[in-house]
């Protein structure tokens, strides 16, 4: 028998754009969506369900065992601001904001979080990105620090 490696690590990645500006229209967002399946699919990473919202994506991932989360989210965030500026896709040049959150979630709750990405329309009509990244971080138990991005 021989030995192979196998996991399944759901994961929930949050990052923002430079300064939380709401820079992304919807055709950019459209774009950004493929191409985040695209590049994910190309790095052999499996990526369930994603959503862009103007300042803010979300990622719902299952992280394969050649990556760590770190260098999963800067494959992801360095090549799609890459891909968004050679590509033209805005009136101005593109940067991502540093950092990002990455949230586990079980299998059991992926139906349940995959539901929330996809209706990330609705849901900030009510709440911002930065409402919503603090109350994820608050939820997980971690401490937020205020920084500048």
């Amino acid at each position: 028998m021989s030995l192979h490696s196998y996991s399944k690590c759901w994961l929930h990645i949050i990052f923002g754009t430079l300064n939380r500006e709401r820079i992304l229209h919807k055709e950019a967002r459209v774009e950004l969506s493929n191409y985040f399946y695209e590049y994910a699919k190309e790095k052999n990473i499996y990526m369930k369900i994603n959503y862009v919202n103007s300042d803010h994506p979300h990622l719902l991932i299952d992280l394969p065992t050649n990556l760590s989360i770190e260098e999963a989210v800067q494959l992801i965030k360095g090549s799609s601001s890459n891909w968004i500026n050679k590509s033209n896709l805005l009136n101005t040049k593109f940067s991502w904001g540093r950092g990002y959150g990455v949230f586990s979630v079980s299998e059991s709750s992926i139906g349940k979080v995959c539901e929330y990405i996809a209706n990330q329309e609705k849901h900030h009509k009510v709440k911002s990105f930065t409402e919503e990244y603090k109350e994820f971080i608050t939820k997980y138990g971690i401490k937020y620090i205020e920084i500048n991005c």
